[in-house]
């Protein structure tokens, strides 16, 4: 893992009560898995016979839900059964991968800092549940979160409601839509913090192209240090 230098420090940033809550997300936002997503996209596309695809038009084509992203592949959706054999496909491959895949460069001193400046974060991911916590406990940073919640149900889902039911069981810890950001690297970031009235910043290092996460209409950022500095200055 590389040493960790954040480019920008938000600890001099003066916190007001307005943002006190961050949900991050996991895949390309704290973890820096587009190496992994990549080998596995291509591995996976070998199997189904498609021709390998490059960074550039993954970030340019990439949707959720994912069957989505495979339409603007194949000019069509996936059936039920295509879509079975490629969601294996990728995850196989992926996970095979992802343990050598390292936290987002700062992710863990911002995490730090945050949690010290006495403000609450948690974790909410559309990886799978079981394969999510363990990875997070083993990069050792669990203890930052208020909750880590991953995927439990079908894969081909947005954000939207599992955000809704991650606030949910934040109930009575006093984090609240209206004082919350949620910093992600996904159009459906954006959508789902609109969909709960929260905010949302978008960070250019995972699975988007900036053009993309720019016409969602929120903070777009190029590092996680700028990601916490604006969800500071959202409360401003």
């Amino acid at each position: 893992m590389s040493p960790v230098t954040p480019s920008i420090s938000a600890a001099s940033v003066p916190v007001t009560p307005l943002t006190s809550h961050i949900v991050w997300d996991w895949n390309g936002t704290l973890l820096h898995d587009i190496d992994a997503v990549m080998a596995a996209t291509n591995a996976s596309f070998a199997e189904l016979g498609f021709a390998p695809i490059s960074l550039e038009r993954y970030r340019e084509l990439y949707v959720v839900p994912v069957p989505k992203f495979y339409e603007r592949l194949m000019g069509r959706l996936p059936t039920d059964a295509e879509w079975v054999v490629m969601d294996e496909a990728f995850h196989r491959h992926y996970w095979a991968a992802a343990e050598d895949a390292g936290l987002a460069e700062g992710a863990r001193e911002l995490l730090r800092d945050w949690q010290a400046d006495g403000l609450t974060q948690s974790l909410l991911s559309l990886a799978p549940h079981d394969k999510l916590v363990p990875l997070v406990r083993a990069h050792g940073i669990d203890r930052h979160f208020l909750r880590v919640d991953g995927r439990t149900g079908p894969s081909h889902t947005s954000k939207a409601g599992h955000l809704v039911r991650h606030l949910q069981a934040l109930e009575g810890t006093g984090v609240t839509a209206g004082r919350t950001v949620l910093i992600g690297d996904a159009v459906d970031d954006a959508l789902a913090a609109a969909h709960v009235g929260a905010r949302a910043v978008l960070y250019t290092g995972g699975s988007h192209s900036r053009g993309s996460l720019e016409s969602a209409g929120v903070p777009v950022v190029d590092s996680l240090a700028e990601a916490v500095l604006a969800a500071r200055e959202m409360a401003e």
